[in-house]
């Protein structure tokens, strides 16, 4: 066991090549997603007699949109910040209403941490997880999701709608920027 541990230490120091990446963070995070990933299909397949596994199209676009805009709001947002607040720093400004954050000091060093960090950080790392919990959310429960991702549909629609705002507002007032 012990050796193990040194072999997959030494391959994920070469594999870093000086660079702080935590490979065991993310072989951990890997692991847990694909345990509860198939824990969540075993789920969906017993109940498939029940309601079937099935997504429609109308439901896979709202949870493209859902994906985009949740996996947005758990990385981005300001005002979830004080959830990534123990894994992350502040790091700036980012578009309108969002941070941009970075691995906290404390967390390096800490591979389940720091991948973690990294995890709530990226809108694209988090949209696989976000994705998989919409459509399994729509097998298992899909009044209460349908509404759910509506709802975020609606706020990346109204977004959507901001920028072209204030893209015209620019456009007709170039000196009020």
């Amino acid at each position: 066991m012990i050796s193990t541990l040194r072999t997959l230490s030494s391959v994920g120091d070469r594999y870093a090549g000086g660079h702080d990446r935590p490979l065991p963070g993310y072989a951990a995070l890997a692991g847990t997603y694909t345990a509860l990933a198939g824990t969540a299909l075993a789920v969906a397949r017993r109940r498939g007699g029940r309601g079937g596994t099935e997504v429609e199209w109308r439901d896979l676009a709202l949870i493209t949109v859902s994906t985009f805009r949740l996996s947005r709001i758990l990385t981005k947002d300001a005002i979830s910040s004080p959830l990534r607040a123990p894994l992350t720093a502040f790091d700036g400004r980012g578009l309108p209403g969002e941070v941009n954050e970075e691995v906290a000091p404390q967390v390096k060093g800490r591979p389940v941490l720091h991948a973690l960090s990294e995890l709530v950080t990226c809108p694209f790392c988090a949209g696989q997880w976000v994705a998989t919990s919409l459509v399994v959310g729509q097998v298992l429960a899909p009044r209460v999701t349908r509404l759910v991702t509506s709802i975020l549909t609606a706020t990346a629609g109204a977004e959507v709608l901001h920028y072209v705002h204030a893209g015209l507002n620019r456009l007709e007032a170039p000196d009020r920027r």
